[in-house]
């Protein structure tokens, strides 16, 4: 199996904010998704304009489902103090298509270069806490088939692995259609022939991704 089949990983589905204060300084933390490199930069601009008599506006984004694209701005900040900072936290947390802006309004007093690290990572973690976050994982749309009376032990199995049907068909047969994430396909195909004695059927209908919302397991 490719690598590409393997791979899941965490995305925005909602942003949140975060606020952290530091000698009367404060940082405002504006964290969104988004699904490109044009996206990320209007929300940036954005950003700017609300936040337009703050000091500063530093962003970091990440995109793709490896990461591939990642920029980051200090906004006049001294050079590693808060954009790059603000990326490690991104990255950090294995979160894509995320672009953060961290608005600084200045509050009179010089908060060193030790400081202002402190101050952009913390409020850039704030905003994650209160975003929603997801899960991008590969699956694949199965229909099945069986009879009567092994339709029951189906869907009891299904509901143990938590998987709902997206859709079902009652005839002289039941067919149903499921998304199955793809680590576990194998043995839940297996364990419907298991339980059916063989009286089940299945067509491989494609293969793509599916967002579920993250519990605390994950």
């Amino acid at each position: 199996m490719s690598d590409s089949a393997n791979l899941s990983y965490r995305v925005m589905l909602s942003g949140g904010e975060g606020l952290y204060e530091e000698k009367k300084s404060r940082f405002i933390a504006t964290v969104r998704r988004v699904e490109s490199e044009e996206e990320a930069t209007a929300f940036i601009e954005e950003m700017k304009k609300k936040y337009w008599d703050a000091r500063h506006n530093c962003s970091a984004f990440v995109i793709g489902a490896r990461g591939e694209l990642t920029r980051c701005s200090d906004d006049g900040e001294p050079s590693g103090t808060a954009g790059r900072p603000m990326l490690e936290v991104l990255t950090g947390s294995g979160i894509r298509n995320v672009a953060v802006v961290v608005t600084r309004y200045f509050g009179g007093v010089l908060l060193g270069t030790g400081g202002l690290v402190r101050a952009y990572t913390q409020a850039v973690q704030d905003g994650l806490k209160n975003s929603v976050i997801g899960r991008m994982r590969p699956g694949v749309e199965y229909r099945i088939s069986t009879d009567y009376n092994g339709i029951g032990k189906i869907l009891y199995l299904l509901g143990n692995a938590g998987i709902e049907p997206l859709s079902s068909d009652y005839t002289d047969k039941v067919e149903l259609v499921i998304l199955i994430p793809t680590e576990k396909a194998e043995g839940l195909l297996k364990e419907m022939v298991e339980i059916t004695s063989g009286r089940v059927e299945f067509t491989k209908n494609k293969e793509y991704y599916f967002v579920d919302k993250e519990s605390s397991e994950d």
